[in-house]
């Protein structure tokens, strides 16, 4: 085979290996969310010390009956200051994976370093410590929570010149590529770990005909990344949730909340608490919100109202 025939064929094979990859990467379906080791519930996410926090995946708190758990598959985890700019997780990649079979975690993968294990409560699943890694340098505490597919993962290293990510700590970053991580693909979850206040959005689903606010629905949070998380509205008397969809520790920065028809809730109307500043425009319908977060922000809780024919 002549050299320009052997550098066609190679550029091929190349594409073809870059078409599957970007073919297969999407950010998985479910819900990723810290707890504690039993996979209780944490009052508004935030613990006393590092090594309470635990990683869970499933539908997530509040989902109905049947909604989506994650997609089966390994992935790999990671802890970062919200920004993401800085790696917090401080052991290599390969310790840092787990295993979800019928959309819930259920091993980790065993390497070795693999981190410790609890038994989630509800519904049958592992949990996965978080430790060790780094203190945080965000004033206020606040820590972000990735998983990615390991195919993904590994892509994402490759794009930045590593080989196999999985044998080192921090594959480095570039614009749209977090340590390997490359937010559009993966589920984050903020939390803190200190003093017991954060900032926060709240989302109420209220029946247009009664008044009567609506558990088990679903909204889609988009953070400062463009990472994502599916979040459903609930009530837990023990940890203040009072029919909300709750999204906690959110960073300073622009973040999205995203509703959609879906059953028991057509939506007529979604909009900000009266005279907000730090909403986007109300809409008449399904679709998206901007919620803007500043740094030194007075008001700790942002909330959005979702109307909604449920016949």
């Amino acid at each position: 085979m002549s050299y320009v025939k052997k550098c066609l064929s190679l550029i091929v094979s190349l594409f073809a290996v870059s078409l599957a990859s970007t073919a297969m990467a999407h950010a998985p379906s479910g819900a990723i969310f810290t707890t504690v080791a039993d996979g209780s519930e944490v009052n508004a996410n935030i613990y006393a010390s590092k090594d309470l926090v635990y990683l869970d995946g499933g539908p997530g708190p509040g989902a109905p009956q049947g909604a989506a758990g994650l997609d089966d598959d390994t992935y790999v985890f990671q802890v970062t200051e919200p920004n993401g700019r800085t790696l917090l997780s401080s052991d290599a990649a390969k310790c840092r994976q787990f295993v979800v079979t019928g959309g819930i975690i259920t091993a980790v993968v065993p390497t070795g370093c693999q981190h410790n294990t609890g038994n989630d409560i509800d519904h049958g699943a592992i949990t996965v410590q978080l430790l060790p890694y780094d203190d945080t340098p965000n004033n206020g505490g606040v820590y972000k929570a990735w998983v990615v597919r390991l195919n993904d993962f590994l892509a994402g290293c490759a794009a930045l010149g590593v080989a196999n990510g999985l044998e080192v700590v921090d594959c480095g970053r570039s614009a749209g590529n977090l340590h390997g991580f490359v937010p559009r693909h993966t589920k984050t979850d903020n939390y803190k770990v200190g003093p017991t206040n954060n900032i926060e959005i709240d989302t109420r689903f209220v029946d247009n005909a009664t008044g009567q606010l609506l558990d088990g629905m679903r909204l889609t949070w988009t953070d400062t990344l463009g990472s994502t998380n599916t979040k459903y509205s609930y009530s837990n008397a023990q940890t203040g949730i009072n029919h909300f969809s709750h999204i906690e520790a959110v960073e300073a920065g622009g973040h999205g909340v995203t509703v959609s028809d879906q059953p028991g809730c057509k939506v007529t109307r979604f909009d900000c608490n009266a005279n907000a500043q730090y909403c986007s425009a109300a809409l008449n319908g399904a679709g998206t919100i901007d919620v803007q977060i500043k740094r030194t922000d007075p008001d700790w809780t942002k909330y959005l109202f979702v109307y909604c024919n449920t016949q």
